[in-house]
């Protein structure tokens, strides 16, 4: 699994001119689904994820997470996280699970997170194509791979 997760003021998801999603101060998981992921792999990322500590503290160091701070996480699907361009220009996505069962993990990384203290998860809808405006805070970005 791979994740690009972004500290956000807030962000607003929508399929079609209608919003699907909205959240606050929290964060935005740019999640992907790779071929031979296991439930370690969701464990690893769902865990990671909520636990990242990268918002500040009294003394403005990056040491409190999302789950400390009760604030929201929206998961956008993104199989072009698994984009291959070592050959050519345009990516290949061989790497990516099959739709199916990338949908699978997605819902399942979604209840993970709950299981992992936050409290409001937002989600993208699988296999649409979205529209996303966030506002970033620091920025903050966090590349995520838990096979590396």
């Amino acid at each position: 699994m791979k994740a690009v997760v972004q500290r956000v003021e807030s962000c607003v998801l929508s399929v079609a001119g209608q919003e699907v999603a909205r959240i606050g101060t929290g964060l935005v998981c740019y999640l992907g689904v790779g071929q031979g992921d296991t439930e370690e792999d969701l464990d690893w990322m769902a865990k990671k994820v909520a636990r990242l500590r990268i918002f500040p503290d009294a003394d403005d160091r990056m040491n409190r997470s999302a789950a400390d701070e009760g604030f929201a996480i929206l998961v956008v699907p993104q199989f072009t996280l698994f984009g291959d361009i070592r050959h050519g220009y345009r990516p290949s996505f061989s790497g990516a699970e099959a739709p199916e069962r990338a949908r699978a993990w997605f819902e399942t990384f979604l209840d993970r997170l709950r299981v992992y203290g936050i409290g409001q998860v937002a989600a993208g809808v699988f296999g649409a194509d979205m529209t996303i405006a966030q506002v970033n805070r620091g920025p903050v970005t966090i590349l995520l791979d838990s096979r590396s």
